[in-house]
C-alpha cells in the first residue's frame, strides 16, 4: 500500500489554517501593542507569550476531549469548524479596538478559540493515516501548512502593514481572515473524516494486523502503557522539549545576535532555513518509512548541533556564504526532527486517544518556547553578551540526542511490499 498525496494534502488544510493565522498573529500583534498602545517591550513579551502559556493547559484537554466526541462531522472535524469561525471573528475585531484591556480579553478570546481545534487538527493525521506512514503523512501536512504560512507572507508584502502604515491593518487582517476562511470551506466540502478513518482501520486490519486490538484489548484500550513504552514516552517528550529549547532559542534572538555580535544583517539566513526544511519535508519522511523514524531523528539532530556548534566560530569578519551553509543544514536537521517526533508519539496512542497523545506533544514543546527566551536571556545577561546563544543552543541540541538514544518504542514497521509495483509506489 501507498499513501493518499490527495487525501493528506486535504486533510493537511487544517493545518493551513493553523499556520496561516499564526503568520499574521506574529507578524502584527507586536506591532499593535507597540505602535498603537505605546507598550513597553517587557509588557508586550508578557502578552505574546500568552499563546505559549495558554497553549501547555489548552492543547492537551481539547485533544483529550477530541477523542471522546462522536459527531456527524467526526471527532476533530466539529471542532476545526467551530474554533476556526470563532478564532476568525475575534480576530479580525482587534484591529477596530481602541481600548488596551478590551484589546487583551478579545486577544485572549481569539487565543483561546485557536487552542479549541490546534491538537484535534493535527490529530486528524493519524486518524486516517495507517502507522507505517505517517512520517510521510506529517511532511505533507506540514509543507501544506508551508503554503498557508507563504500565501499570508505574500499578502505583508502586498498590503505593508508598520509603523507608518498602521492604517493598512484593517485590509491586511480581512484578506488574512479571508484565506482563513477560504481553507476552512475546502477543508469542510472534501474532507470526510468518518469514512476515512474506517477506511485506515480496514487497511490496518489488512497492511498491519498485528496493530489491530483483539476484543479483549478493545475494551481495555485505555490502559496505562507499560513501564517500558511509558519511558520512551517521557524520554520522547523530553527530546521534543530540548531540541525546541535550542531552536527557538536561535529563532527568537538570531537578529539580535547578528546585530549585535556580527555587526551586519543576515535577513536572509532564517528564510534559508526554512527553505531547505520546506525542501527537505517530504525526503525525509520517505527516509524514515525506510530506516526508521528514530535513526532519521538522530540523523536530525546531529545535523541541528553540528550547524549550531560550528556557527559558534563565525564571526563578523567570516564570508555569509559560511552562516548561510550552516543555516541551510539546520534548516534540512530541524526537518528532519520534525517530520518524525510527532508520529513517534502517537504511535504509542491507543485506538481512541491520538488526541491526547498529540496535546502531550505540544505540552512538551510550548513548555520549551515559554522556557527558552526566558533561560538564554539570563545565561546572557550574567555573560554580559550575547555570544553563549549558540554554545546554549548546541547543549540542548546534543542533550535532546542522548535522551532520543534511549528510546525504544514508537518507531515505525516498515510496510511488507504486497507486489513487484508497489516497491516503485505505483498503482498495479
Amino acid at each position: 500500500m501507498k499513501l493518499n498525496y490527495k487525501r493528506v494534502i486535504l486533510v493537511g488544510f487544517a493545518f493551513f489554517l493553523i499556520t496561516a493565522f499564526w503568520q499574521a498573529y506574529d507578524k502584527t500583534i507586536p506591532l499593535i501593542l507597540t505602535y498603537k498602545f505605546n507598550m513597553k517591550q517587557t509588557l508586550s513579551g508578557v502578552v505574546m507569550a500568552f499563546d505559549n502559556v495558554l497553549a501547555v493547559f489548552l492543547l492537551p484537554l481539547f485533544g483529550a476531549l477530541s477523542d471522546k466526541t462522536n459527531s456527524r462531522l467526526g471527532k476533530r472535524t466539529v471542532y476545526i469548524l467551530f474554533g476556526t469561525i470563532l478564532a476568525t471573528i475575534s480576530f479580525i475585531f482587534l484591529p477596530l479596538i481602541g481600548n488596551v484591556w478590551m484589546f487583551v480579553a478579545v486577544l485572549l478570546v481569539t487565543l483561546i478559540s485557536m487552542a479549541t481545534f490546534r491538537s484535534p487538527a493535527v490529530a486528524l493525521m493519524p486518524d486516517v493515516t495507517i502507522k507505517p506512514l505517517r512520517s510521510k503523512g506529517n511532511a505533507i501536512i506540514n509543507l501544506v501548512g508551508t503554503v498557508g504560512g507563504l500565501l499570508v507572507l505574500g499578502v505583508g508584502l502586498v498590503v505593508k502593514v508598520g509603523e507608518k502604515t498602521m492604517h493598512n491593518l484593517m485590509t491586511y487582517y480581512i484578506v488574512v481572515c479571508g484565506i482563513i476562511l477560504l481553507g476552512l470551506i475546502i477543508f469542510l466540502l472534501t474532507v470526510k473524516e468518518n469514512k476515512w478513518a474506517q477506511e485506515m482501520e480496514d487497511d490496518t486490519k489488512k497492511y498491519c494486523p498485528e496493530e489491530v486490538l483483539d476484543e479483549k484489548e478493545q475494551a481495555e484500550s485505555n490502559k496505562k502503557l507499560s513501564k517500558g513504552e511509558l519511558k520512551s514516552l517521557l524520554l520522547i517528550l523530553s527530546s521534543v522539549a530540548l531540541w525546541y529549547m535550542g531552536y527557538n532559542a536561535i529563532t527568537s534572538k538570531y537578529s539580535l545576535y547578528a546585530d549585535n555580535v556580527l555587526h551586519q544583517s543576515y535577513d536572509m539566513t532564517l528564510l534559508i532555513a526554512q527553505g531547505a526544511a520546506i525542501i527537505a519535508y517530504l525526503p525525509v519522511g520517505m527516509i524514515a518509512t525506510k530506516v526508521g523514524r528514530k535513526t532519521t531523528i538522530l540523523a536530525g539532530v546531529v545535523m541541528l548541533a553540528l550547524s549550531f556548534f560550528f556557527a559558534i566560530f563565525i564571526t563578523a569578519n567570516s564570508s555569509p556564504v559560511l552562516m548561510y551553509v550552516l543555516f541551510a543544514l539546520a534548516g534540512i536537521g530541524w526537518a528532519t526532527i520534525n517530520v518524525n517526533s510527532f508520529p513517534m508519539v502517537v504511535e504509542l496512542a491507543r485506538g481512541g486517544n491520538v488526541g491526547k497523545y498529540t496535546g502531550w506533544y505540544y505540552t512538551a514543546s510550548m513548555s520549551a518556547q515559554v522556557l527558552t527566551p526566558i533561560l538564554s536571556g539570563a545565561i546572557m545577561d550574567i555573560a554580559g553578551n550575547m555570544l553563549p546563544l549558540f554554545p546554549y543552543a548546541c547543549v540542548c541540541v546534543a542533550f535532546a540526542f542522548l535522551t532520543m538514544f534511549f528510546v525504544k518504542h514508537g518507531d515505525s514497521k516498515p510496510l511488507k511490499k504486497q507486489s513487484v509495483l508497489e516497491n516503485f509506489d505505483v498503482d498495479e
